[in-house]
């Protein structure tokens, strides 16, 4: 242990002295401190509760294809899909479709089942750009409508300051500053509907917040016309009274598990990155 002592006549020197036994032991000279042992029985703990829920998740989603699924359809879609093929040819439900997702963000509706009824009608190749081409129009309206209420939603985020910061971090910044932190606002779990208003608030440009919204929105669209898919092979299945096949059955759930771990993951990214974008801008203001 080293004192540092002070004396009128020889001035500051250091003391060497002995610590006892039942104090902690000292670093000698030239030692090198050993490395904490890895936590491998931690680790292979984790991995094993990650396989587990794994083989949960896939084992209920097998029931729901195999059972819950097929008896739903037969109760609730079937029944609005017979409905929808009787009452509309292809093209009414193209316009449709295109009115609800422009229209309803708007009016503060969700437009999920429109693009359900894309990926049933339409696929993935025209399903999808009929979806994005609407989202054009339903980001814009809101955002323009927004810029007439600013100061009313300005006092509305203040009440929310934790939110408000996130938001606020696109509106600084240069032009691809301002793409990139909306287009991971869009991935993010923020809702949809409220950012369409709230954006005009935070100062973003209107140029790199429609293509940050469109480009953010790509995967939220793939998975929504990726379920409408799904209703449909089920729907198929049902009406057809016969059940998936095996094969079936391990490619829906396959799929399943891809989005969902698709979707998690840009979720995570997204909110890591805003948070870091948010810390740049906290330090830049300092």
């Amino acid at each position: 242990m080293l004192r540092t002592q002070t004396d009128d006549s020889n001035g500051d020197y250091v003391k060497l002295s002995a610590t006892s036994e039942d104090s902690q032991p000292e670093l000698r000279l030239g030692a090198v401190a050993e490395p904490p042992l890895p936590q491998r029985g931690a680790s292979l703990w984790y991995w094993l509760k990650l396989a587990v829920l794994v083989a949960c998740l896939g084992f209920l989603a097998a029931v729901f294809f195999k059972w819950v699924g097929p008896f739903f359809m037969d109760k609730e879609i079937i029944p609005i899909i017979n409905w929808e093929r009787s009452t509309f040819s292809t093209p009414v439900l193209a316009v449709l479709v295109f009115a609800s997702v422009a229209l309803f963000p708007t009016l503060l509706l969700p437009s999920s089942p429109s693009v359900w009824v894309a990926g049933m009608t339409f696929g993935y190749g025209f399903g999808f750009l009929l979806i994005i081409s609407a989202a054009a129009i339903g980001v814009s309206l809101p955002f323009f409508i927004g810029s007439i209420f600013h100061h009313k939603i300005q006092g509305w985020l203040e009440k929310y300051p934790k939110k408000a910061s996130i938001l606020r971090s696109a509106g600084g910044g240069t032009w691809f500053h301002q793409f990139r932190a909306v287009a991971l606002i869009r991935i993010s779990p923020f809702p949809y509907i409220l950012y369409n208003y709230c954006a005009v608030a935070t100062n973003v440009n209107y140029g790199p917040y429609i293509l940050g919204s469109l480009v953010g929105m790509v995967p939220e669209t793939f998975v929504a016309i990726y379920t409408g898919i799904l209703i449909q092979t089920l729907a198929n299945a049902s009406h057809e009274r016969h059940s998936l096949s095996a094969p079936q059955i391990i490619l829906n759930v396959f799929g399943f598990c891809i989005t969902v771990a698709t979707t998690i993951f840009f979720t995570v990214y997204a909110k890591r990155r805003l948070k870091e974008l948010q810390t740049e801008d906290e330090l830049l203001l300092q």
